[in-house]
């Protein structure tokens, strides 16, 4: 319980520096995406140490919404639909940043700030996976968050 408060303390601290450092938001996102990104891939390297080989793309995706979430949130990914082209969508109903904030629409804009590192995190997992990808989130309702993964092919 001590390590989930603590990771919430920390990420709250990384939104409220990276955003208050700057004035440029798109900067900012960018930098809390950047420091994900490095985050998860270091992670992922840790997690998958005693794993074999994934045999396939899908079967990474099923790794990122199963192990490496529960690793992180302590809980899997609600849904992952896919259309099979290289297209993923993973939603969390009750993402976990975003369950503090208030449930009103008037939160809706920053809600950006609170999953761009999440964003940078998968990225980085899946490129040290041998997976190049683009992930970007969309919360139209709080606190359910869905991340879209398009894997980047050739």
């Amino acid at each position: 319980m001590a390590e989930e408060a603590i990771f919430e303390y920390l990420h709250s601290e990384i939104v409220n520096y990276t955003l208050t450092k700057d004035s440029n938001k798109e900067n900012d996102l960018s930098a809390l995406e950047y420091i994900g990104y490095s985050t998860g891939y270091r992670i992922i390297e840790r997690l998958t140490r005693e794993w074999p080989r994934f045999k396939d793309e899908l079967d990474t995706m099923k790794f990122i919404c199963t192990d490496f979430w529960s690793s992180i949130y302590k809980k899997q990914i609600d849904n992952l639909r896919t259309n099979h082209q290289g297209v993923y969508v993973l939603q969390d109903n009750a993402f976990r940043f975003l369950t503090r904030l208030s449930s009103s629409s008037q939160y809706l804009e920053h809600a950006p700030k609170f999953v761009a590192f999440t964003c940078g995190l998968v990225r980085g997992s899946l490129a040290n996976l041998g997976i190049t990808s683009t992930v970007t989130a969309e919360v139209q309702t709080m606190p359910s968050c869905k991340f879209h993964i398009q894997v980047n092919r050739g």
